[in-house]
């Protein structure tokens, strides 16, 4: 059933894309105001932030159009994303997705072999779905449906992400995805799936 609902929103996210026609090289003249929290290289200055490198073009417009409308509450991103038109966000999105994602080490190898486990199989007795039908097994997303890249990122910056889905304060995924896998799983479920994520 899960499979067959993912696939289902896959084809309906793909027929619904926005095809993002950016220029990089305006995106890389448009986003030195990025890198101070989001890094020269899109790899971030800090975990708390996420990652910009290698990310679908499509999925991060819409994640700045949805800053720059409220749907997705980021009081320190609105200030930067309210005075973007949406020529600079294709821009923008252009330009980070040439940019290569740097892999994190492991700290925890138990806790990443757990992770691994549910992003490839997810949690069965909760009904909860394999992260890769979604993000891919290699965690490159599916920049047609919009899925994010979520390799390489942040374990600090995942964790928080699946929590704010989780609690409700982050809503803006599509038919609210996110919300139903994330209200499933555990905090510690939540950290290995991190764990694993940032090795990737």
């Amino acid at each position: 059933m899960n499979k067959l609902l993912i696939s289902l929103l896959i084809s309906i996210g793909v027929s619904g894309a926005a095809w993002a026609e950016g220029d990089a090289a305006a995106g890389q003249g448009k986003a030195a105001v990025c890198f101070g929290c989001h890094g020269a290289d899109g790899n971030a200055t800090s975990p708390a932030f996420p990652k910009l490198a290698s990310q679908n073009t499509n999925y991060l417009v819409k994640q700045l159009k949805d800053i720059k409308s409220g749907a997705r509450p980021s009081p320190m991103m609105k200030a930067f994303a309210v005075g973007l038109t949406e020529q600079d966000m294709e821009d923008l999105a252009a330009f980070f997705s040439t940019l290569e994602v740097s892999k994190g080490v492991a700290t925890d190898a138990d806790l990443v072999a757990q992770g691994k486990k549910i992003y490839d199989s997810g949690v069965q007795s909760k009904g909860v779905a394999a992260c890769a039908a979604c993000h891919g097994p290699q965690g490159a997303g599916n920049g047609l449906a919009g899925f994010p890249l979520v390799k390489g990122q942040y374990a600090m910056y995942v964790d928080s992400q699946l929590k704010a889905f989780r609690d409700g304060g982050r809503t803006n995924d599509t038919s609210a995805m996110m919300r139903d896998v994330a209200g499933k799983l555990s905090d510690v479920e939540i950290k290995a799936v991190s764990a694993y994520i940032l090795t990737m």
